[in-house]
């Protein structure tokens, strides 16, 4: 039962008994892994006014928001139970200013298969998601791992400004001199933060001229050699290169297809010299004559990575994932401790990621505070149902293998109802803290999703 209010909708608000239920709740998560959970009501908002209804609706319900934008929350974040799950997935315009070369764009515009073409037609570059059907907006509020962010930074640190709904349910501007704290908590708090954002003010760069694309392709029994050099190498190498090693099912030159480990290393550069010189050290590489094939330098474009990521990432299949940060100054014991997570995944398409994000660098004053100098991530990818459990108890195993390492995690991979790690620095989950009870002293926007809501924020083995 919804308490009556004069409030009106452009969009329509959808409740249980509708027979549409199910597609509302659920039927835009990417992941075909679908919670039971029970929001009390969704709202399809069609624009800004909506979403401040919304808000009030919610206010006179006694519910808290939830905020739907790509939906590609891996862990489901977006539907609790209770709640009033208000989805922005039509909020998709998008606006480009020549002379500042800022790109303002709603939450729900996908950063790849959108928003990428939409500035390369105008020579900039916005470094998003590599996924190419990510939304922006859940994207952005966790820190934004985008493209090359080991060099260019975390794409959250490109938003100069934020359209959002308070809990007052009033639409307001939020950057460095107006609302600066809410300005804060947007780069970095996920889906804690205390508002809705209906719009965000991007910086753009200017679009490189060449794209050069190196992969090295190995056994997975050379994975500890090839990584451990990887390890002694990515901190010199050009902070134009993006560094990514992926243990995947790979087409091989003899016809075949199996898993392999893929080093591989991609120059954003002014022009082929340019990446000749950048992505050099790879071709230094002592373990080369080991490779199953590998091709240097070789000229790629951003619409042929986007397809490359589409294809390792299928909708509506059924994902697993977790990840870490990790660290450690004996570069060998590192790579034993991750080594599970690319050599021993359980399904066949699943794969890992080691990225590099070193050397690392003072991040700016903004939520997202905690990194190291190499990420991993593992996913595994599933279509029964019924390989859920074997599938959960590989990947807890694995990142259990590789927890003397871990300093924490990205939130954009987590799932705190199984597993809770740090992911913000101890200073700035007090601030963000503090932000809530200022801006939001009655939780009308949900908090984390976890486990145990005590502790987060806490490496779960350090409680």
């Amino acid at each position: 039962m919804i308490i009556d209010t004069d409030l009106e909708f452009t969009g329509r608000i959808v409740t249980p008994d509708a027979p549409d239920w199910d597609d509302a709740r659920v039927g835009r998560m990417f992941n075909g892994r679908r919670p039971g959970r029970q929001p009390a009501a969704v709202l399809v908002a069609e624009n800004e006014q909506d979403i401040v209804n919304g808000v009030r609706l919610a206010r006179a319900n006694g519910w808290s928001v939830v905020t739907r934008s790509g939906g590609h929350s891996w862990a489901g974040w977006t539907v609790q139970d209770g709640t009033l799950l208000i989805d922005i997935g039509n909020l998709q315009d998008i606006r480009y200013d020549d002379e500042t070369k800022i790109v303002s764009a709603q939450p729900a515009v996908k950063g790849g298969d959108v928003l990428s073409p939409f500035l390369e037609e105008r020579g900039r570059f916005f470094n998003g998601g590599h996924c190419p059907s990510v939304g922006i907006g859940g994207f952005l509020l966790q820190g934004g791992q985008g493209w090359n962010q080991r060099g260019w930074g975390w794409a959250a640190e490109s938003v100069v400004a934020i359209d959002v709904v308070t809990a007052e349910g009033i639409l307001v501007r939020a950057d460095e001199k107006e609302n600066s704290d809410l300005f804060w908590a947007a780069r970095g708090a996920g889906p804690a933060f205390p508002g809705v954002v209906t719009r965000f003010h991007l910086a753009t760069r200017e679009k490189f001229g060449f794209l050069g694309h190196t992969v090295q392709a190995f056994e997975l029994d050379d994975f500890s050699p090839v990584m451990t050099w990887l390890y002694e190498t990515h901190k010199s190498v050009s902070t134009d290169v993006e560094i990514v090693a992926v243990s995947t099912p790979t087409p091989l030159p003899d016809g075949t297809e199996r898993r392999v480990l893929l080093v591989t290393a991609v120059a954003l550069v002014a022009d082929r010299a340019a990446a000749e010189e950048a992505l050099a050290p790879f071709a230094a590489n002592p373990y080369l004559d080991r490779a199953v094939f590998s091709f240097h330098c070789k000229e790629s474009s951003l619409a042929e990575q986007r397809a490359q990521q589409e294809l390792q990432n299928p909708e509506h299949w059924q994902y697993l994932t977790d990840n870490a940060w990790v660290q450690g100054d004996d570069h060998a014991d590192v790579v034993e401790h991750i080594r599970p997570l690319f050599a021993d995944i359980p399904t066949e398409r699943g794969f890992a990621i080691w990225m590099s994000n070193g050397p690392t660098r003072e991040l700016p004053d903004m939520a997202f505070s905690l990194q190291t100098e190499a990420y991993v991530a593992s996913y595994t990818v599933y279509e029964d149902p019924t390989e859920f459990q074997r599938n959960r108890d590989w990947l807890n195993g694995a990142f259990e293998h590789a927890q003397p390492v871990t300093a924490g995690q990205y939130l954009g991979d987590s799932d705190m109802t199984n597993r809770q790690l740090k992911f913000m620095g101890t200073e700035q989950f007090a601030k963000l803290q503090q932000i809530w009870a200022d801006r939001d002293p009655d939780g009308r926007f949900v908090r984390y999703l976890a486990k145990d809501p005590a502790t987060v924020n806490r490496n779960h083995w350090q409680l």
